[in-house]
This record gives C-alpha cells, structure tokens and sequence, in this order.
C-alpha cells in the first residue's frame, strides 16, 4: 500500500480535546484511503493519504443513479493500550455483498481488512480509551464514470475515513420509537439486504415523521402484509420475553428485506452465552402490543454499530401508544449492553474469536 502522510496533522493538543469528547461523526482523523477501479484495469494500488476533499465530474453516475455503498465499523481501546477491531471479515463480507447487489466492483476481502488495519495503525492516537468510546470506520464506493446513461459504472472510488466517536444515544435513556405504517423501508427482491445511501435516504421522510411523532427513530413493517416487524431505522431489533433466567431473547428474522446486522449476529451468541433461550422469528405489530399489554414482553432493545445497544421504552403508531414495562432500561438489555461493550474493550473474555488486534 502506498503510504503519504499528512503535513498538516491535527496539534497533539487540540487532538487530545478532540478525542475527550469526540460526540460521533464531529472530527474526523489525520488520514483516509482511497483506492480507484477501471473495468479495463481493476482495482489501482490502495493510498493512504491526508484527508481531505474529492474532486467528482458533475456527471458521475453516483450523483444521478446513487450507485453507492458504505459499512460501519469500530476499532476499541485494549486495557493494555492496543487496539482492536470487532469482526471485521463480517464486515468484509457484507461490503462485497453489498457491493454485488448495487453491480459495483467487489473489494477482496484481504484488501478491505487491509486498507481498515492501515488507516488505524496510522491513526491510532485517534482511538479514545474509555468503555463506550471508539474509532467509528466508514469504507464507502461509489460511482465515478462520467455519463447519464442508465447502465452499472466502468469506474469507481473506494474510500476509507475514519471519526472519534461516543454513544449514540445515552444508554440509561430509553428511546422513543414510531411504527411507520404509510412508508416501506425494503421490499423482497429489493435493496433491503444491502447497506447502500439510498435506503437511509429514503427512510428520512418516515424518521421526519417520527420526530414530529415525539418520536427518536422509526420502527419500519414488511412491505407485503404491513404486519411484521423488519428493522428500526439504522438498527436491529430485540424483544425480551419472560424475566430472569428463563427469559427468552428473540429478534425479526432474516427474510431478504432486512440488513443482516453484525452486532445483531453478535447478540445472538452473547445472549445464548449468558444463558437466554435465543430466538430468531417473525414478530408481527399484533405480537409487539399484546406481548407489552400483557406483560410478556419485558424489554424491548435496539442494537447496531454505532448505537451498541439502545433500549426501547415506547412505541407510538396509528393504533395506539405502548409503553414496554416501565418505560426504563431492562435488566437483560443492559446485561447484554455491558457483556457486548466488554468483550469488545477487553475487560471480559472474547470466547468467539472476534477481536483482531491491529496495534
């Protein structure tokens, strides 16, 4: 990989204040990758490179037919001062899945693990230290080819970029959720499995909606039967049944339309590790109101990349308004929120073999 370091690097100093309190996606680090495929020649020698802004024709295709895709991904401060990243061949994976569904060029897996290992070598004093915080990584692609006819690119641009970030959401605030029953996230045979802009550009009207609902995210249903619930905005969701021991922790199943979430994945094992009976099903709207009117759902979680694990403490639609328990935190959300947070930093065991140390 070629290798140019930046001249004007962020004052240690101002760096350190920077990483203190990072917020998410505020700061951005000293350096980038970036890395550009012909369908003539392939993909060019990856280069690390100082930050800065790209240079795009007003007619690239990304700009008229939103070929593009991203992934999201952390690297953590170890108790001893190393660094890690938390499965980035899943990553890895899904890009170039992502990328074979939007008829963008595939990233070899080793290339992308490559390009991920080197940015944070490079800018490692960017990494914060405490349980919670992280370096967020963005790999992203996109369209380059200059042209308005509606046919897949012969040219694109990977890029790596790299933020400082803390929580997501606050972890002892429950969110507020609104199930949109008028918008569709995805739908079979659509782009629903694939992390690209044009789902989350399209799901902004709904989060609008959301808000002006008292609303913090929007809960979306299936485009088919508008009965089962799929996914929570950027995230995954989780339901709690029963209490205690005996509890059974189980989440929407896979069925094409929903993005197939790494740390929703990593739920799975974590709370199976705990000792929860672990399920993955179809939960319809109908489940969710009786499950909270009843009592036999107890918690209600979200969970992704940036937002870890949030929990859920109401939801609000056309049918009604339902609280889940008392509206505050649960006991096995937080469980699995802390259980989650400590294999990542390394003060609890990574039995899985997750962790891939960089530095």
């Amino acid at each position: 990989m070629k290798i140019t370091k930046s001249k004007r690097a962020v004052p240690e100093a101002d760096r350190a204040k920077m990483v203190a309190k990072p917020g998410f996606g505020k700061y951005y680090t000293d350096h980038m990758v970036v890395a550009e495929w012909t369908e003539e020649k392939g993909w060019s020698e990856p280069e690390l490179k100082p930050y800065g802004p790209v240079s795009l024709d007003p007619a690239a295709m990304v700009f008229h037919y939103g070929q593009e895709i991203f992934e999201g991904m952390k690297a953590y401060r170890q108790p001893d001062g190393s660094i890690t990243l938390f499965r980035p061949e899943a990553n890895a994976k899904r890009f170039a899945n992502s990328a074979r569904r939007l008829a963008l060029p595939e990233l070899p897996e080793e290339t992308f693990i490559e390009t991920i290992e080197a940015l944070v070598k490079q800018d490692s004093a960017w990494v914060p230290g405490k349980i919670g915080e992280s370096l967020y990584i963005r790999p992203f692609m996109f369209a380059t080819e200059v042209g308005l006819g509606v046919r897949p690119t012969n040219r694109a641009l990977y890029m790596l970029i790299a933020t400082p970030a803390g929580a997501y959401f606050k972890p002892e605030d429950a969110v507020t959720v609104w199930i949109s029953t008028e918008y569709v996230r995805a739908a079979i045979g659509g782009t629903g499995e694939a992390k690209c802009g044009g789902n989350y550009a399209a799901s902004l009207v709904a989060q609008k909606e959301a808000a002006l609902k008292g609303c913090d995210q929007v809960v979306w249903i299936d485009a088919k039967e508008r009965r089962w619930i799929e996914e929570m905005g950027g995230m995954n969701l989780y339901f709690v049944k029963g209490k205690g021991a005996d509890a059974t922790v189980f989440t929407p199943k896979l069925t094409g339309t929903l993005l197939p979430g790494i740390t929703r994945d990593s739920i799975l094992s974590v709370a199976a590790d705990l000792g929860y009976k672990v399920e993955e099903t179809m939960v319809s709207i109908d489940d969710w109101r009786d499950g909270v009117e009843s009592g036999l759902i107890t918690e209600i979680f979200a969970c992704g990349t940036a937002a870890v694990v949030t929990p859920v403490g109401c939801a609000k639609s056309v049918m009604g308004t339902w609280p889940t328990g008392d509206g505050t935190p649960g006991p096995i959300t937080m469980q699995i929120r802390n259980t989650l947070l400590g294999i990542q930093h390394g003060t609890i065991p990574d039995t899985h073999n997750w962790l891939k140390k960089v530095l």
